[in-house]
């Protein structure tokens, strides 16, 4: 058995922040008790002055396989993600081919089941993400898909979003969109705002692309009284749309992501290509928006949106590079940084939002801790400072917090009980 001592322990799902001593038996915790007396053959493991809390669940992350490999595959995502201090996550759909039918699906999970840590994925809404023709939702189902999403490719057509909403009420399955409007961008990855415009040269994607396109989609979901969720908010208005819809009754949920709430537009003066994501990065005062809308409960989810690259895709224009940064061995750090430590959300509150919520979104045996329950857990040090370093699990760099000082180290990552990541000290 494994016997963690002296830790601080946090568990949102009850709302516990103290001292406590906590034993696994095996995939289970088996105890948890303010000391726990160790036996002969215990492994012990010290978190004096360290948080123990849940596995965190990440509903947000791009692992590349199959198609783009170069850029990640399942295994070094995986590898990421313990390092980042998460136990559960769950891959997009756009991959290559897109995750549209069942063979792909079941293959792809085929591949994840392999992994140390719990691996989930959606599958697409639309076949081959063309925004019209529904794939066989009850068929992905069965296959191992736990949702569906057309992630980086937002869904034009309200009669297919409305009759996709339709069918998911009735398989009792959420969707996750992604809100930017083509047809009001020039220019992904941007802001189109007056200042990137005369230093880039470049229009961008104004806000209005994204919470017009959200407006819609509340409005529809609101109707079809299904779950939706929207994925990656960036500005300002939209968490004011996210929380109207909520007061209306709407049945939906939202996340932003650590780039969102830490970086400005600016950021592409200094991490050129590496700063360039979808939705954009915008002004401070979206910032402000979206930390009120963190601590107001607007804003349920906070997830990566992890999106590997290549060194030789990063390294064209502007304009020709792809969006999309990584994020998983860096979130709890700038959660830690810019949320914590600026006292606008306790670490209760921020692990709820990094596990409880997002597990519960999908129904994933996750984000506690509890007695008979998974031994998926993270020890963490949230005070240490230190730099973004340059090297990650990640097979890709694409991150532009590199050299930034920052907040917490995860210490050591647990999942099934067994140890999946060890910091080396």
């Amino acid at each position: 058995m494994k016997l963690i001592k002296n830790g601080r322990l946090i568990d949102p799902k009850s709302n516990f922040d103290g001292q406590a001593d906590l034993l696994i038996d095996g995939e289970k915790i088996v105890k948890i008790a303010p000391v726990i007396v160790p036996r002969p053959h215990d492994e012990i493991i010290d978190a004096s002055g360290k948080i123990v809390a849940p596995g965190l669940v990440d509903i947000h992350v791009h692992f590349r396989e199959p198609g783009q490999t170069q850029k990640e595959t399942i295994h070094t995502g995986a590898l990421a993600a313990a390092a980042g201090g998460f136990t559960s996550v769950v891959m997009m759909a756009n991959t290559n081919p897109v995750l549209s039918s069942p063979e792909l699906v079941r293959a792809t999970m085929e591949l994840a089941a392999q992994e140390k840590i719990h691996i989930h994925t959606l599958a697409s809404i639309t076949n081959e993400f063309d925004g019209k023709t529904l794939t066989d939702f009850e068929a992905l189902l069965e296959a191992g898909a736990i949702g569906f999403s057309d992630d980086g490719i937002p869904i034009k057509s309200s009669r297919t979003l409305k009759n996709a909403l339709d069918r998911a009420k009735t398989l009792n399955v959420m969707l996750s969109i992604h809100e930017e409007d083509p047809d009001l961008i020039d220019q992904l990855g941007v802001n189109g705002s007056d200042e990137v415009r005369k230093n880039c040269g470049i229009e961008g994607a104004p806000d209005v692309s994204e919470y017009s396109m959200i407006a819609r989609d509340l409005m529809i979901a609101y109707h079809c009284q299904s779950p939706l969720h929207i994925q990656h908010l960036s500005t300002g208005l939209s968490v004011d749309l996210v929380r109207f819809a909520k007061t209306l009754g709407a049945p939906i949920s939202a996340e932003v992501t650590p780039q969102h709430f830490s970086l400005t537009e600016n950021a592409l003066d200094d991490a050129g290509t590496n700063a360039k994501v979808n939705p954009p990065l915008r002004k401070s005062k979206d910032i402000d928006k979206i930390i009120a809308g963190l601590l107001d409960g607007t804003i349920d989810v906070i997830a990566t949106d992890h999106a590997p690259h290549t060194v030789k895709e990063k390294a064209q224009s502007l304009r020709k590079s792809p969006s999309g940064m990584i994020g998983l061995e860096t979130s709890l750090q700038l959660g830690l940084t810019h949320l914590v430590a600026s006292k606008h959300l306790t670490l209760l509150e921020l692990i709820r939002k990094m596990s409880t919520n997002p597990a519960r979104l999908y129904n994933l045996d996750a984000g506690y801790l509890a007695e008979k329950g998974p031994a998926d857990l993270i020890i963490f040090d949230a005070q240490i400072d230190q730099e973004v370093p340059s090297v990650f699990q990640s097979r890709a760099t694409n991150s532009p917090f590199i050299h930034q000082k920052v907040k917490g180290q995860v210490v050591m990552t647990l999942c099934k009980g067994q140890i999946v990541f060890k910091k080396n000290k």
